[in-house]
């Protein structure tokens, strides 16, 4: 394959970097209508294990994330997405032919771990060709386009689902896969020349952590990060299940699941109108606070009445995501804003660590699922006061905070 030179059109080029970032989202949310008939055909005695397989992913990616920004700034872009979508192939088709749900687990491991390379250098390589705000317009433009996925990729799931069953989804990952490998390979030129590479140096990443958390204001965003990552993923293992074995709704999941990521793709849009006048912390802490009342509410309603309407399921459920787009991002700066020359590691450190985290936390939340929402929302309360008292202890901005 010979390496193009010629630098991409604009469109094109977020074109292909909003796929490659895609590959988490299609990853996760293409599944999720198959959760159900994976658990009963590989976990009949206990079908509720089935939703492990979003949290043994997401270990996976948490993992491959803590070394996918050295490993990029030291080999280059593509090959960390190149080698990386072997890999994600690989485990693609572990999964697809999977005799138990074990194995099943190991290969959504594999495709976790893999996609932490595609996810971050693709990062980089927006960086590597455009700064200022040409690069804010052009990561706009990708995650505008990145955001329609998780409201698709349900419905796209189901589809696939409903002609080749549940194999198909993860066969579907692999062809995924393949084109966006073949893409990349034949069209985008490298970005990080071999000039400006750093060697990767374990003792260098081990520095750039101890610096990083030595930083008060980057370890508690990376803990209430954690914390909120871990209510998401738990609503995202969760929401599947509760749809269909108590509400009964399982064919209509995928529309109802898009309209929820569709509506709340405006909580960014907000967040970058008001963070200006209210600041990062204020936002942080009045929607953790917002959560922590709406989740203890349909926690307590549910254990008082027995039951849950789906209305009020439904707004709650769409309020966790809302929650979610109102805080990471402000956590992400948050944590950055303090490192200085390590940002890109410190990254990398922040993103591995609390997405490892967290999923360990989400998947103690899912094995405890009983077929009902109590479990979820008692485990989303439980996240977001853990969230809030956090923040609460990071407290005002001091003057030694930027430093």
């Amino acid at each position: 394959m010979q390496a193009p030179t010629k630098k991409l059109h604009e469109r094109e080029f977020v074109a292909l970097v909003a796929m490659l970032f895609a590959s988490v989202a299609f990853s996760i949310d293409a599944m999720l209508p198959a959760l159900s008939t994976i658990g009963a055909e590989l976990s009949p005695s206990d079908p509720s294990r089935a939703a492990l397989v979003v949290g043994a992913f997401v270990l996976g990616m948490g993992i491959g994330t803590f070394f996918a920004g050295p490993l990029s700034d030291a080999y280059g872009r593509k090959p960390l997405i190149l080698v990386p979508y072997v890999g994600f192939i690989a485990g693609a088709l572990i999964a697809a032919f999977a005799p138990t749900l074990e194995i099943l687990l190991v290969g959504r491991f594999i495709q976790g771990l893999a996609v932490a390379g595609p996810r971050i250098a693709a990062m980089a390589m927006v960086r590597d060709t455009y700064s200022g705000p040409k690069m804010a317009a052009i990561m706009s433009m990708a995650m505008i386009v990145f955001g329609l996925v998780p409201a698709l990729a349900p419905l796209l799931g189901q589809a696939i689902m409903r002609s080749f069953d549940w194999h198909g989804i993860f066969i579907s990952m692999a062809i995924f896969g393949m084109i966006a490998s073949l893409w990349l390979g034949l069209r985008q030129p490298e970005t990080h020349p071999v000039e400006a590479r750093r060697p990767m140096q374990l003792a260098t990443l081990f520095d750039a952590t101890k610096i990083a958390f030595s930083n008060r204001v980057f370890r508690y965003a990376v803990a209430v990060q954690t914390v909120l990552f871990a209510a998401l993923f738990s609503q995202i293992s969760l929401i599947q299940p509760v749809f269909e074995q108590y509400y009964d709704r399982a064919e209509n999941f995928p529309k109802w699941f898009g309209l929820i990521a569709i509506i709340t793709m405006s909580a960014s849009v907000i967040n970058a109108k008001i963070v200006g006048r209210f600041g990062m912390r204020k936002i942080i802490q009045t929607a953790l606070s917002g959560q922590v009342v709406f989740a203890g509410l349909v926690t307590v309603f549910f254990v008082a009445i027995g039951a849950l309407p789906f209305w009020l399921f439904f707004l709650w459920a769409l309020s966790v995501m809302f929650m979610v787009g109102f805080t990471l991002g402000n956590l992400n700066a948050l944590a950055m804003e303090p490192m200085g020359k390590i940002a890109g590691m410190a990254a990398s450190i922040s993103g591995g660590i609390s997405t490892i985290l967290s999923a360990v936390i989400a998947m103690g939340i899912t094995v405890a699922f009983d077929g009902t929402p109590l479990v979820m929302s008692a485990g989303v309360a439980a996240c977001a006061l853990s969230g809030l008292i956090l923040m609460r202890m990071l407290g005002p901005r001091r003057a030694t905070d930027a430093s």
